[in-house]
This record gives structure tokens, C-alpha cells and sequence, in this order.
């Protein structure tokens, strides 16, 4: 628990701190026409520090699971054992009270279990959320743009109805060099970048920055 505090803790800091940074040319027009779109699960699926600690999240449930399947195996091998007895004898009797109580207490901390890594999954999901909104409002706010949209950038599948349902009926059809999707991004993984309009140049990274580390749109 205290690894995913200090990582909503860190994921905060990176939104308040990055947010003069930035401006991609997909982003260029953006000031000009006072509106933007910004994809909202690109960003997520890039973020650095969701990833991390979802990828720390995971090692924690695969460590888990090999426990709980140890656990599984001694039921097996209790269950076994108490199959070789003779039903309705005291040895059988006493073996299948101490498997009740061991199944019993095996659900109850599995589902437990389950339940506490959903609470802190959405959690993260939340904090995330949280910070990039506000990134993208003081973003906004510095460049005077009174509206972003969320869009998806992602480019449908035509094999795939599915997918060509979604594009028909994607809110944004056509956005002139708004896109700050990269941007956005750029700021919350704390990517060095241009200065926003009026912010002195050449301010020094962060540390742990990668100028030339930002996935290409899709």
C-alpha cells in the first residue's frame, strides 16, 4: 500500500510541475482558434508512471497468486488425504472440520484480496484522471483556449464493423492542428519541451526527462 501511495503522490507532483512545458506542431492552431482535442486514452496508455505502478501492481497479484495456489494444493492434498479415510470415522470426521475451516478462511482472504487490489486499481485510475484534467485545464488556461474536446485518435479498422460504427459516430471529425494530445502527455511523464507562449526559454529538464522519448501518434 505505501509504494501505491507514494505513486499518487509522485503522479500529483508531476501534474503541478510540468505544466509550462510544451508545444507540438499538432498543437500549433490550437491558441489561434481558442479550441483543442485531446486524446484522452492515448494519454493514459502512455502515462510513465501508471504504467509503472501497474506493472509493480501486477508483479504484487502474480506473487499472490503463487501463494494462493500453494494454498489450493495443501487443500488438495488435505482433500486426499481425508478421501482415503473411511467416511463417518472420528479421523474422518476431525480431517474434513479442519478442511471446512481452511477453505473457509481460503475464500475469505481471496476475496479480500481481490477486492483491495480493485480498490486501489481504481484508485490510481482516479488519481491519474485527476491529474491529467488539470493538466489539460492549465494548459488551456495558459493559451487562452476556451474549450477541449476528447477525441480518439486511434484509426479505425475497416475489417472491423465495430470499429467503423465508432469513427461514424466519433464526436470530432476534423480538428486543423488542435490535437495537444502530445503535449498533454509530454507534461504529465514530465517531458522536456518548448515554453509555453510567454514563459521564459531554456528552463533545465527534470530530472529523469527524455526530450526524444515520446511515442508517435498512432
Amino acid at each position: 500500500m505505501k509504494t501505491l501511495v507514494l505513486a499518487v503522490a509522485a503522479i500529483l507532483m508531476v501534474g503541478v510541475s510540468g505544466v509550462a512545458q510544451a508545444q507540438h506542431p499538432e498543437a500549433a492552431n490550437a491558441p489561434k482558434f481558442g479550441i483543442a482535442v485531446v486524446d484522452i486514452a492515448f494519454v493514459f496508455k502512455n502515462h510513465a508512471q501508471l504504467n509503472a505502478t501497474m506493472e509493480n501492481m501486477k508483479g504484487e497479484m502474480k506473487n499472490i497468486e503463487e501463494n494462493l495456489k500453494a494454498k489450493r494444493d495443501q487443500i488438495t492434498k488435505m482433500e486426499d488425504a481425508r478421501n482415503q479415510l473411511v467416511a463417518g470415522t472420528p479421523d474422518y470426521k476431525k480431517l474434513d472440520d479442519q478442511l471446512v475451516e481452511v477453505k473457509t478462511k481460503f475464500n475469505v482472504d481471496m476475496d479480500r484480496l481481490r477486492r483491495d487490489l480493485m480498490e486501489r486499481e481504481s484508485k490510481l485510475y482516479f488519481t491519474t484522471y485527476q491529474q491529467v484534467t488539470y493538466t489539460i485545464a492549465q494548459y488551456a488556461k495558459q493559451r487562452n483556449i476556451g474549450l477541449v474536446l476528447r477525441f480518439n485518435g486511434d484509426q479505425p479498422d475497416p475489417t472491423k464493423p465495430q470499429d467503423i460504427l465508432k469513427d461514424i459516430n466519433k464526436p470530432v471529425v476534423f480538428e486543423n492542428n488542435v490535437d495537444i494530445t502530445r503535449d498533454i502527455l509530454a507534461i504529465v511523464n514530465n517531458g522536456a519541451a518548448a515554453p509555453a507562449p510567454g514563459a521564459p526559454a531554456g528552463g533545465t529538464p527534470a530530472i529523469g526527462t527524455n526530450p526524444a522519448g515520446q511515442p508517435a501518434r498512432q
